[in-house]
């Protein structure tokens, strides 16, 4: 996971538009035909796809997965139908968010949908699944109390959520150094329910660390022989091997928190880019 900063800029006002008129119908009816209105009306957060998907440079904003055979969705963070809050108990969730694009996040199917880790068995994926933690209040229709709840899932456009959670040396995502308390639960609860560790992720991750640290390795050669050869230093492609280490830990490559861990691993942070490094994002 890493941090995802949403630009409205990048969504039509045209499109912002077809959401609003929706949310002024959906306010009007009964109880009782709030979903099937939200239902019909799927082609409108469909229509923000793309969208989304410029704002993380085509990655998933739970899993950082990016590739072109893996299909992807428009998750509603805080579910529009039902929100299940534990194994035992569901509510009706956030209908009133169906059409609120700040509840909008772009997710690859198997972090958004149920499904079978193949190596545990456990069923993993978000779908409806929302808990909160002890002691949080829950919105409601009635009582839209959103900015009280204390999810337990960490929030990808929340920086300080992003913050709780690492990759650990062997690729598996992990509490980071400084989570401690509540904080250790929302990551467990957060890497089941975004299936972080699925046996493809994981070893799509494992192979950016891989290469970093061989890249890591040839940087290292360079610059040693660089030092031992004066006359020679210049033709040395140090510059271009630093770069290119640096190019995996930008926003738009995937599994950049995972290139970013093997870095700091090997105490090399600085190789790491900064915010003024990030690409331009396409609209």
């Amino acid at each position: 996971m890493i941090y995802v900063k949403r630009d409205p800029a990048l969504i039509p006002e045209k499109l912002i538009k077809v959401a609003e008129r929706a949310q002024v119908e959906l306010e009007a009816l009964p109880p009782d035909q709030r979903i099937d209105f939200i239902k019909k009306k799927s082609h409108i957060w469909r229509a923000f796809k793309r969208h989304l998907r410029a704002m993380s440079y085509g990655k998933c904003w739970y899993s950082e997965a990016k590739g072109p055979q893996s299909p992807y969705d428009v998750d509603h963070f805080r579910p529009k139908a039902e929100a299940q809050r534990t194994d035992t108990y569901k509510d009706n969730g956030y209908p009133w968010l169906a059409f609120d694009w700040d509840n909008f996040r772009y997710s690859a199917e198997r972090s958004n949908r149920l499904s079978t880790d193949e190596e545990t068995g456990e069923t993993v994926g978000k779908s409806s699944w929302f808990p909160l933690c002890d002691g949080s209040p829950i919105a409601s229709w009635d009582d839209r109390c959103t900015n009280d709840e204390r999810p337990l899932l960490l929030d990808p456009v929340c920086q300080d959520d992003v913050a709780l959670i690492d990759v650990g040396s062997d690729g598996r995502m992990k509490p980071s150094s400084t989570c401690v308390g509540t904080g250790k639960k929302r990551v467990k609860a957060s890497i089941r329910h975004y299936a972080l560790n699925l046996p493809d992720v994981l070893e799509a991750r494992k192979d950016v660390m891989r290469d970093v640290n061989d890249r890591v390795d040839v940087l290292l050669k360079s610059i040693e022989a660089a030092n031992n050869f004066d006359d020679a230093a210049d033709s040395i492609p140090v510059d271009d091997q630093r770069r290119a280490i640096k190019a995996l830990t930008l926003p738009n490559s995937a599994f950049a928190r995972a290139a970013r861990a093997k870095l700091i691993e090997r105490g090399l942070a600085g190789l790491i880019a900064s915010p003024e490094d990030y690409p331009a994002i396409a609209a």
